[in-house]
């Protein structure tokens, strides 16, 4: 860790120093390529932060720098004020998976950060820039990373397409929940966040067949999808495909064939509200059967997950009511919008 007693430090005289090592470096590594070749991670970071010293000397960063160990960020601090992290990779391009858009790690004290990047493969060079200027996008591993490109323009950064600056940004309370919600609204037909931000709930790590599952579960979980996509209930094509990628992100569950599981079952005889008996898809004697579940399931439900799912911008008072349309809507060309109107008033009575 690079820590300096500096009140006030220059931020061109930073620069400066950042660009007389990226001159060092890249004058080393031309000189004997095959030893930086060799390195990467921590080796590499003792690399930068030692010639990082060396061009501070005579400076008022000298004596100022320090390597930080273990997962701090960033790697090297200088002047308590200023960081450096170092990112590499051994391929000839200049992208990698960067660090953490939470930064649950990082200094308090260091406010402007450079990214120096080492591409270790061939040629071998280095290049630095303010931290901000090189994240492209964002990637998700086990969580929510930056995605650099030391070649971004200006304009280009992912802080630029969000909207928000990269320090506006990782001072947010749930800067990952910021993130969610700008990607949730340019998704398209089909596809879905299978990261959801802060508010998500925790997934298994052991991914499962349908196929399985008890009867118990799959019954529940069938239930569950009906509350949340209503389209399960029409007869589109597409109609459980985001009832098919829910199980995979929010279950860890894969069904290689969900419109049979789901719509297996043909018809059942039920009765309408004027006392009608009417044919009906197996899934409305679902609802019957399972009537209070759903509508433990609509209670306990956060308000934000329904009218994100409901693709709608508010939420009645009465949300089995609400539900209840959007079946019907759903149902429409299959038994007629009446009659599922009709039956589901019978059930919910």
């Amino acid at each position: 860790m690079i820590i300096s007693e500096n009140s006030k430090p220059d931020l061109v005289a930073f620069r400066n120093l950042v660009n007389r090592m990226d001159n060092m470096l890249n004058q080393e590594a031309k000189a004997n390529p095959s030893y930086y070749q060799g390195r990467a991670g921590k080796p590499l970071e003792k690399d930068v932060y030692e010639t990082l010293c060396e061009c501070s000397k005579g400076t008022e960063f000298q004596n100022t720098i320090h390597l930080i160990s273990g997962f701090s960020f960033p790697d090297i601090v200088a002047a308590r004020y200023y960081g450096v992290e170092v990112k590499s990779t051994k391929e000839n391009h200049w992208t990698s998976t960067g660090s953490s858009i939470l930064e649950s790690t990082r200094d308090p004290n260091v406010e402007r950060i450079f990214l120096t990047f080492g591409k270790l493969g061939t040629p071998v060079q280095f290049k630095s820039r303010p931290y901000e200027e090189c994240m492209a996008e964002i990637a998700v591993t086990h969580a929510p990373r930056y995605r650099i490109d030391m070649t971004l323009k200006k304009g280009e950064t992912i802080f630029d397409k969000m909207g928000i600056p990269y320090d506006s940004l990782r001072k947010l309370d749930n800067p990952a929940e910021f993130v969610a919600g700008y990607y949730k609204k340019h998704l398209k037909e089909g596809q879905s966040l299978w990261w959801a931000g802060g508010d998500s709930a925790t997934v298994s790590p052991i991914v499962r067949l349908w196929s399985s599952l008890d009867t118990a579960e799959t019954e529940s979980l069938k239930v569950q999808g009906y509350v949340l996509f209503p389209e399960m209930f029409g007869n589109s094509r597409t109609k459980y495909e985001r009832f098919s990628l829910w199980l995979v992100i929010n279950k860890s569950v894969v069904n290689n064939n969900v419109r049979d599981s789901v719509s297996a079952g043909g018809q059942v005889l039920m009765l309408t509200s004027e006392g009608m008996s009417v044919k009906m898809p197996a899934s409305f004697g679902r609802i019957e059967k399972y009537k209070e579940e759903i509508k433990t399931i609509l209670d306990a439900t956060p308000a934000s997950v329904l009218m994100e799912n409901w693709k709608t911008q508010s939420l009645k008072a009465d949300r089995l009511e609400q539900w209840c349309s959007l079946v019907a809507v759903a149902a429409s060309p299959v038994v007629g919008y009446q009659t599922a109107v009709s039956v589901l008033k019978q059930i919910f009575k």
